[in-house]
């Protein structure tokens, strides 16, 4: 009889003593009985985790200091690349706690899911589901808390433990392994989802859970941060080549249909919308009156002028943008609340997020195309862009691009072109923190008593392992 086991991986161990002590009182047959595919799709809802990474925004350089917010303790160690010792939502801690557990629920349904009765094909589609979600998962962790994957040193950089089999000692060690094994560990299981998962099972659902699509944009940012630029353009080219411009978000489409800004937001992470490949519900204060933000000055830098000389339809007049203290916040995400109880007042933030946007495949792909000299393909790639982008659908040009920047060599033009489009796409959502790695960019944050500097080579860059898996776990810290 397979029994879903409590999740007590020495790793997750981030919770009070108290907590184990209710587990530990609860009659141990109180579980799910995995007797069922149906059952076992029914826990890998639980296979995505509900943690955010959006604290990589406040350590970036999209913000600077602002007033008027909430500050936590969490929030200033962030912005002064600190140790950030909380375990809130927003953190590092609590990102790798979450991840975690959600890959203790995809090793569970693996573990089991050959030797369930039931329909074949339904099996195999919850499988390739599971692997997906274990891939991905380990695959954020290794991205956040080792070093950025270099082909020269990733056989010695330490990696994050890869996790394959249920938990079934109370408190078990872990190795770390390199960053190398884990992206080996990543691979196997991204090509074993992406040959089994079928995405007519979630017909009434299939945003929330690993389809064919967001395995294919997976896939396109597995390899672009691999540096395997060929087998990027691979897989971006299954998911765009029937036509790129249907996973580009219609922004003037979405300013001119809804009425107001709350309905905006809501037509913005839409499942129904082809843009949005894979959501998931994310308990964050991010979308909040918190923490860090661009200051209007920033927002007018970033978007404020491009070699078209055009307006950008996402700072449009139309477009919702909110005041966050002195700093300002483009609109994206719904901003919802959960209550502890039906009648408590108190309770958890939480939005629907887009983990995976087709922009994001077609900026891995023009990246691949301009690291191979193959400057007409990054062009026409950055054409679907800017169509959809600036009005009035400017003409992407190398000499354009050239004369912006005041520079003569076309793939410095162009490159420098992608990776700006890439920051502005994706600000408030995380991804601009892993170019920052990616390129080893510096990074200054203005403080009231002067400025502070994350350098180039700097290993802050690295998010520490909880303290709590280096105490229990006998994880080795990242060097400071």
């Amino acid at each position: 009889m397979n029994m879903i086991r409590k999740i007590s991986i020495a790793i997750l161990t981030l919770t009070s003593a108290a907590s184990c002590d209710s587990f530990l009182e609860t009659n141990p047959d109180n579980r799910v009985e995995l007797d069922s595919p149906e059952k076992a799709a029914q826990l890998l809802t639980s296979a995505y985790s509900n943690g955010a990474y959006t604290f990589t925004e406040w350590m970036g350089d999209n913000v600077t200091y602002t007033t008027g917010t909430t500050i936590l303790t969490e929030h200033i160690q962030s912005y002064m690349w600190d140790e950030i010792t909380s375990i809130n939502q927003d953190t590092p801690a609590n990102f790798w706690t979450t991840t975690y557990e959600a890959i203790a629920a995809a090793n569970e349904v693996l573990a089991v899911i050959d030797e369930l009765p039931g329909d074949r094909d339904l099996k195999k589609a919850v499988a390739g589901e599971a692997y997906l979600t274990r891939a991905y998962g380990h695959f954020m962790l290794v991205s956040l808390f080792s070093k950025h994957y270099d082909p020269e040193t990733a056989d010695e950089d330490p990696g994050i433990p890869y996790v394959t089999e249920p938990e079934t000692e109370f408190v078990k060690k872990y190795t770390r392994g390199t960053v190398e094994e884990v992206f080996e560990k990543v691979e196997a299981d991204l090509m074993e989802g992406l040959d089994l998962v079928d995405p007519s099972y979630y017909a009434n659902s299939g945003k929330y859970h690993f389809n064919r699509e967001a395995a294919l944009a997976f896939a396109s940012r597995f390899y672009l941060f691999k540096g395997d630029l060929d087998n990027c353009i691979k897989y971006s080219s299954e998911l765009l080549d029937s036509d790129p411009y249907l996973y580009i978000k219609d922004i003037r489409e979405l300013l001119d249909q809804t009425a107001n800004a709350d309905a905006f937001i809501k037509e913005y992470s839409d499942p129904t919308d082809a843009s949005n490949l894979l959501v998931c519900r994310q308990i964050t204060n991010f979308p909040v009156n918190v923490g860090y933000w661009p200051s209007p000055n920033m927002i007018s830098s970033f978007y404020g002028s491009n070699p078209w000389d055009e307006n950008d339809v996402r700072v449009d007049q139309q477009y919702p943008i909110y005041l966050r203290g002195s700093g300002w916040t483009l609109a994206k995400n719904e901003f919802l609340f959960e209550r502890s109880s039906l009648t408590s007042n108190v309770g958890l933030y939480y939005t629907i997020a887009s983990l995976f946007r087709g922009e994001e495949v077609l900026l891995n792909r023009a990246e691949c195309y301009a690291l191979q000299n193959k400057l007409n393909l990054a062009v026409a790639d950055l054409q679907v862009l800017v169509d959809m982008r600036y009005e009035n659908e400017p003409t992407v040009t190398l000499t354009a691009l050239k004369n912006y920047y005041g520079i003569s060599n076309n793939f410095q033009a162009t490159f420098t072109y992608i990776i700006e489009e890439r920051r502005k796409e994706f600000i408030h959502e995380g991804l601009r923190w892993f170019d920052i790695k990616r390129f080893n960019l510096p990074v200054s944050h203005f403080m009231p008593g002067g400025t502070l500097q994350l350098t180039s080579e700097d290993l802050r860059k690295i998010m520490q392992i909880p303290q709590a898996a280096i105490d229990v776990a006998g994880l080795t810290p990242n060097p400071r």
